[in-house]
């Protein structure tokens, strides 16, 4: 499995032991997803069994959550999606748990599904719970309608995941065993706040044999990034007024940041973007800015489920031009949707 793969502004461990005992790999997998605008998806699976036959099935799934979480798509459609996938690829009774969390950056907000998959538990300075998530079937099932939860966590709470190799054992209890991961955690982060050296005390507590164990071990440590240095919000009416309010609001917002160098990109490309959804779309219109001490980003969100497409413009067309343009400017740029409709995003760096 290798490390996590690195995620600007996001603090992660990650520990990976195969199992000794038995035959054949397993099915474990995890992964970091950046999904633009400071939001990252957090994702860990377990298929069941081992040998060949899991690991080729853990390998389909994990590339198939990673380019379907890169959409913008919600924890439930991911899972209501991979559920699908584990359908088609027609292995009998082919049982998958998995847990995919999406950590939104202003007020560290976190939606969870889970399918099936051991609780996440949540380290913070007040110690270690487990993070609410309604339970369902794992995918494979079939014919599973998919819930999801939110969560608020402070800055510097830590996602604790996990597979059930970590806890579980033939002679015990697995919410015995989840307690005991509880205590190794508040331990680890009560003699230090390193992700690297918490997960190599959980792993020396759990598994103190390091070559007896009978099971892929996957543990998945990510910190939940300090809250931006600033924020702000408008809603506005989807009206040709709005285009304009909109520029002015992020032009007087920017000099208020002492960022105004990076006001004529960010007027105009906040003017494009408000024009396609006053056009095309549902109002009201929600302008969102938010900025880090390396990057603007700024989100305009409408009640339109229909997502733009950039297309190519003949010479007499007035339109078709501005996602254009959105993509030459921003350093990055999207749109992902949501429960009320879409949100259009990009980035600028400072």
């Amino acid at each position: 499995m290798g490390t996590a793969p690195a995620i600007p502004g996001l603090a992660a461990a990650s520990r990976y032991r195969p199992a000794t005992q038995g035959a054949g790999v397993g099915g474990d997998w995890f992964d970091l997803i950046p999904l633009g605008a400071g939001r990252v998806g957090v994702l860990i699976g377990d298929v069941m069994g081992r040998g060949l036959e899991a690991a080729a099935v853990m390998g389909q799934l994990r590339s198939a959550a990673h380019a379907l979480a890169k959409t913008g798509m919600q924890p439930r459609q991911l899972m209501q999606a991979l559920d699908a996938v584990v359908a088609d690829l027609d292995v009998p009774d082919q049982l998958v748990t998995c847990c995919y969390l999406v950590i939104a950056p202003d007020a560290g907000s976190v939606a969870v599904c889970s399918a099936g998959h051991l609780p996440t538990l949540v380290a913070d300075p007040g110690g270690v719970r487990r993070l609410p998530a309604p339970v369902n079937a794992p995918l494979g099932v079939g014919d599973i309608f998919y819930q999801q939860s939110s969560a608020v966590l402070p800055p510097g709470a830590t996602l604790v995941l996990y597979t059930d190799g970590l806890v579980e054992t033939p002679c015990s209890d697995i919410e015995t065993q989840i307690d005991k991961l509880t205590t190794a955690l508040e331990n680890a982060f009560t003699r230090t706040r390193g992700l690297e050296n918490a997960a190599d005390r959980v792993l020396a507590a759990l598994l103190p044999d390091a070559e007896g164990h009978d099971d892929d071990v996957t543990l998945l440590l990510a910190r939940i990034p300090d809250a931006p240095l600033d924020t702000v919000r408008t809603e506005l009416a989807a009206t040709a007024s709005a285009v304009a309010t909109g520029r002015s609001f992020v032009v007087e917002t920017l000099t208020a940041w002492d960022c105004a160098h990076k006001a004529d990109d960010a007027r105009l490309l906040v003017s494009e973007v408000l024009t396609n959804a006053v056009q095309h779309a549902e109002g009201p219109l929600v302008l969102h800015m938010r900025r880090t001490a390396t990057n603007l980003a700024i989100e305009i969100s409408d009640l339109s489920p229909h997502l733009p497409q950039p297309r190519p413009a003949a010479e007499d067309e007035e339109s078709g031009r501005g996602l254009l343009l959105v993509d030459t400017l921003a350093d990055n740029w999207g749109v992902r949707p949501d429960e009320r409709g879409k949100t259009t995003w990009f980035t600028l760096e400072l």
